[in-house]
């Protein structure tokens, strides 16, 4: 596929699936990853909290105390995707603020990042791909983030993320494995995302509730997460709600009770899956998670939207978020990760 001078360019046409839709299928990626061990390095004396033992967003080191101050800790995170949609600025908003999100999922803030870029540059004009940098530029200062330079490389397929190192308090971490029985699950942003993006992929139609959706940096979220004492979150990408919900509930140890009339959507949302927008993405995800779920009596497309394959989507909290819905509860560990009610 080519362009021509001054005919606009649908971005999303040259990319075989869109934002985090893209990602490798999580019960590949275990797979894949189940029999791999890191060594520890033998003379390091920056101790892993955080690791990939329980995939979660981000990898946290503790730093060695320095001059009497506080103690801090490193957070270490890279976020990359193809267009999710035809807007290049756009698009380089939305990929920085989901690459910045795994370092607030884990209670941490932004400090430096740099820029992961791959561009077809006999195809599509470098102009595009300026737009798709200051996109993310522009994300990354409201982030309070430096950007100081990346690594760009010649790709039949655009694609464009970041590479974030943030900083956190190692003693007010959130981690996805420090659920416990008793606490409410609290959703920052509603779902929705991947059926909207994968829409647009397909007609062009534009879905300014979803572009907002994305960019919107959740920053405050994790701020008042810790705020109200939260120790456990993560945040809602490509595995869909049901998929990281599984997740955290397995690391925790725990059983998560969803109740689906209190999960929010996004304008469109059930449209776009009943006229058929459902990417390939989300229906692995559950695939990937029907035998780790009691699904009650949620219809298909409920089932679907709970899977959606979302592009940098909020943060699902143990504990309560004030502005946020409560959409469920973790319980004692029972037969199944995740219950619909």
């Amino acid at each position: 596929m080519t362009t021509t001078p001054g005919t606009p360019v649908r971005l999303t046409r040259f990319a075989h699936g869109g934002g985090c839709a893209c990602k490798i299928p999580p019960g590949e990626l275990e797979e894949l990853l189940g029999s791999l061990t890191a060594p520890f390095p033998a003379a390091s004396d920056t101790p892993l909290l955080v690791g990939a033992a329980t995939g979660d967003d981000a990898a946290v080191v503790a730093l060695p105390a320095a001059g009497g101050g506080p103690a801090q800790a490193l957070v270490s995170t890279a976020d990359f995707f193809t267009p999710v949609v035809d807007d290049p600025y756009d698009w380089g908003r939305i990929a920085a603020a989901n690459a910045l999100s795994d370092v607030y999922a884990m209670g941490g803030h932004p400090v430096v990042a740099v820029n992961l870029l791959a561009w077809p540059r006999e195809v599509l004009p470098f102009e595009l791909a300026r737009e798709v940098l200051r996109g993310g530029l522009e994300i990354a200062a409201e982030a309070g983030c430096h950007v100081g330079g990346g690594h760009s490389v010649d790709d039949p397929e655009p694609k464009y993320g970041m590479a974030v190192t943030g900083l956190a308090d190692p003693a007010r971490l959130l981690r996805n494995d420090a659920g416990r029985p008793g606490l409410p699950l609290s959703l920052t942003k509603p779902l929705g995302l991947g059926v909207l993006n994968n829409r647009h992929k397909a007609t062009g139609e534009r879905f300014d509730q979803a572009v907002a959706t994305m960019v919107a940096l959740n920053r405050d979220a994790s701020r008042a997460a810790l705020a109200a004492g939260a120790a456990c979150a993560t945040d809602v990408t490509g595995f869909g709600l049901l998929g990281h919900l599984h997740k955290l509930a397995r690391a925790s140890n725990v059983t998560a009770v969803l109740d689906i009339a209190a999960v929010p959507y996004l304008d469109g949302a059930r449209d776009a899956v009943r006229d058929g927008y459902v990417s390939g993405g989300t229906r692995r995800n559950l695939d990937w998670v029907a035998p780790f779920t009691d699904f009650g009596g949620a219809d298909a497309d409920t089932r679907l939207l709970l899977a959606d394959a979302q592009t940098s989507g909020g943060l699902l909290v143990a504990g309560e978020v004030p502005g946020a819905p409560v959409i469920g509860e973790l319980v004692p560990r029972g037969p199944q990760s995740v219950v619909l009610r």
